[in-house]
């Protein structure tokens, strides 16, 4: 065991042991639970992982900004343990167990650390732990963190496709394409009506677009106001926009409230608006003969 410089600040200690014992701490973690139930197939790979964790702790270390968790040292690593959080979440742990797996990290460097010195009680070594303790502390904060954005950041993406599978764009007849909307139209899901809507006229190359409110519940001025800039958008790209499902209590709303619809086509159901584009192209829908079934 090399002795160690009394001058030495506990940091500086710490950084030195970690590289040079870099090897041997990274085939303990690898059998952590962080590590193996995320490098599943090679424990080389969580090897090599758990290498550039101590490298960085390493780095950290030697710039004495132990409780820091923007220190730069820890930037090689961020993907890395984001990707780790996100595979870890994704297999139902929460934030609060990763983190009790990442202080699990902590005894068997402190072990190996305390091999180091002849007298591991002697207050060098005391210090020296808990510095590293102190760093693996810091350690855990920064996955702490990681695991709460990719958190953050898969509920964004979840939540961007609900709103885009609430809100589909059907393809009703040859030109003429419906967005039957269901629910409360908020400023977030109207932009991706828009968008979506907008997208599927070009790509059908439809001259009638169908806005269906007869799942909406209720219609105030905020929600005519986004009808309204749908519609105008609509008309840029060439289609005329029909909007249907409005029904008598919406009606009385949106006369209560003045809001002028006058510049939009409504039709009564979507039904009763398909027949008008389709009746605008010289398609004639007639209802079948009852008589004529029967036979």
């Amino acid at each position: 065991m090399p002795e160690q410089d009394a001058a030495a600040s506990a940091p500086q200690v710490v950084s030195s042991f970690l590289e040079r014992r870099k090897e041997q701490i990274a085939q303990r973690w690898a059998d952590a639970p962080l590590f193996r139930s995320v490098f599943t197939v090679s424990r080389d790979e969580a090897v090599e992982a758990c290498k550039a964790v101590v490298e960085a702790l390493s780095d950290v270390a030697v710039s004495g900004r132990l409780e820091d968790i923007t220190a730069p040292g820890f930037a090689p690593v961020r993907d890395q343990l984001g990707r780790m959080t996100q595979t870890r979440t994704r297999t139902g742990s929460t934030p609060a167990q990763i983190a009790d797996e990442v202080a699990g990290l902590r005894v068997p460097a402190v072990d190996l650390l305390r091999e180091e010195f002849a007298d591991p009680a002697a207050p060098q070594a005391q210090e020296c732990v808990m510095a590293l303790t102190l760093l693996l502390g810091t350690l855990r904060l920064v996955v702490m963190e990681t695991a709460l954005d990719a958190n953050a950041e898969l509920i964004e993406r979840q939540r961007q496709q609900l709103l885009e599978v609430a809100t589909p764009v059907i393809k009703l007849w040859e030109g003429t394409v419906a967005v039957p909307l269901i629910g409360t139209l908020d400023s977030a899901r109207s932009q991706v009506v828009m968008e979506s809507l907008l997208e599927a006229i070009v790509d059908q190359r439809a001259r009638y677009a169908i806005l269906d409110i007869t799942g909406v519940p209720t219609v105030d001025s905020l929600v005519a106001q986004h009808l309204m800039k749908t519609v105008a958008a609509a008309r840029l790209m060439g289609a005329e926009c029909i909007v249907s499902g409005i029904r008598p209590a919406i009606a009385q709303t949106i006369v209560q409230l003045g809001i002028d619809l006058g510049s939009v086509l409504t039709r009564a159901s979507l039904s009763d608006a398909l027949a008008y584009a389709l009746g605008k192209q010289g398609i004639e829908v007639s209802r079948a003969d009852a008589g004529a079934s029967a036979r």
